[in-house]
Parts: structure tokens; C-alpha cells; sequence
């Protein structure tokens, strides 16, 4: 599989690395060279100093034919952005977007792009950590379009499709 992670913080560094000690073909892209850092000397992988939110750039970089592409910076709109890119431009099918907002992440989900919420993940990992009732709603939206056999994969386990807590 080829895969093609925007932002190398912490989660993208974690993927990327073990996406590559799995065997698989993995770009990274951060705006921040200091970024790459946090990949081992052992990563495989390539490691791009570019705009994931810019099409021309993430062409360069050869995501166009990826099988996946994950957009993990900082920014919602960047990661949104990327994740149109990805999907409308470069005909990548599998992709997920972070979103910090939960009621951004359904809205785009109902557009069709697969979403994480961190805000949903983290706040229900502690009220079930407290023995409470978790906000219900899906931390992982999956979206409307579910073509890839890593959609089916997920949807099948119950962790990926509803709420921690």
C-alpha cells in the first residue's frame, strides 16, 4: 500500500512509522523540516518538506495513485482542505481527515470524507476512565462513501465506528 500522511506531529510521525515497519510504501509531508525528527533513523520512507494542502506539491510528492492519504496537522481547515485535494483532484479514495470540532467532523462526513474527531476520542476516553457516560457520539466518522476494503475493516469493529467511554 502506498500512503501519504500531511503533518508529521506525534500521531503522523507514530503512523508513518508503523505503516513503514509494516513494509508499506509511506510519504510524510510537514511544512517543518524539525518535524521529521520525530521519525526513527530506521524509517524507510520519505520524508517531504512541502504544503499538503497545496495540489501541485502533493502531486510532486506522488500521491496521486495512493492508496491512502491521512491529514494530520494542526489545522482543520488544512486537513479538510488536504482531504479534498486528495479525494476530488488526485482521485485518492481512502482518506481521513482529524478534526478537532466535533460537529465540523459530521458535517464532513456528510460530505463524504472519513473523519477523526481528537476532541470526541479524548473526552469520552475520560468520562469512561471515570465510570461515566461518554458524549455518544462517533469519535471516527466514516462518511458517506465506503469503497475502500479499510472502510469495511472498520465498520466491523466496533472501536472505529462508536464512541470510548
Amino acid at each position: 500500500m502506498r500512503a501519504v500522511i500531511v503533518g508529521c506531529g506525534r500521531v503522523g510521525a507514530f503512523i508513518a512509522e508503523s505503516l513503514d515497519s509494516d513494509g508499506h510504501q509511506v510519504v510524510i509531508i510537514d511544512i517543518a523540516s524539525s518535524a521529521f525528527d520525530r521519525l526513527p533513523a530506521s524509517f524507510g520512507g520519505e520524508a517531504i518538506r512541502g504544503d499538503g494542502t497545496d495540489e501541485d506539491q502533493l502531486r510532486r510528492a506522488g500521491a496521486e495513485g495512493a492508496d491512502l492519504l491521512i491529514a494530520l496537522t494542526e489545522g482543520d481547515n488544512r486537513n479538510v482542505m488536504a482531504a479534498q485535494i486528495a479525494r476530488e483532484a488526485l482521485g485518492i479514495e481512502n482518506v481521513v481527515a482529524k478534526i478537532n470540532d466535533h460537529v465540523r467532523a459530521r458535517a464532513y462526513a456528510e460530505l463524504g470524507i472519513a473523519t477523526m474527531c481528537r476532541t470526541t476520542l479524548e473526552a469520552d476516553a475520560v468520562m469512561g476512565y471515570l465510570g461515566l457516560t461518554g458524549s455518544g457520539d462517533p469519535a471516527v466518522h466514516l462518511g458517506r462513501i465506503h469503497a475502500h476494503p479499510f472502510h469495511q475493516r472498520e465498520a466491523a469493529a466496533p472501536a472505529a465506528t462508536g464512541s470510548e467511554g
